[in-house]
């Protein structure tokens, strides 16, 4: 019999909890903004755009978590890790849905943007 793997994710509802964080904080600070929770496998799992957030936010949002999840590290902590390696620095920044600035992080079961 072959083997199986079971893999942790995030559930709907806890996704959908996860939103109203940021939203808050977006409120408090007055800038309206996208808010992604993707699954352990960078899916989109749960999504908001406040009203008067940009048209852009909603991609930007998604790649955020997908950046977290994909290379297991928050996206604020990019510039620090390629900063010093100028191939990196010019190179990595061209890949597609790679976001090297923050509001990418990870969390239990699944990452936020």
């Amino acid at each position: 019999m072959p083997a199986t793997m079971q893999k942790q994710t995030i559930t709907n509802e806890d996704a959908m909890a996860l939103i109203a964080a940021p939203e808050a904080k977006a409120r408090e600070i007055g800038v309206p903004m996208g808010t992604a929770i993707v699954d352990s496998e960078g899916n989109l799992k749960a999504f908001s755009r406040q009203d008067g957030a940009a048209l852009l936010s909603v991609q930007i949002a998604q790649d955020k978590g997908y950046t977290a999840i994909a290379f297991g590290m928050a996206t604020h902590e990019w510039y620090e890790f390629i900063k010093n390696d100028p191939p990196l620095l010019d190179g990595i920044v061209h890949t597609p849905r790679l976001i090297v600035f923050g509001g990418g992080i990870r969390v239990s079961g699944g990452h936020y943007s």
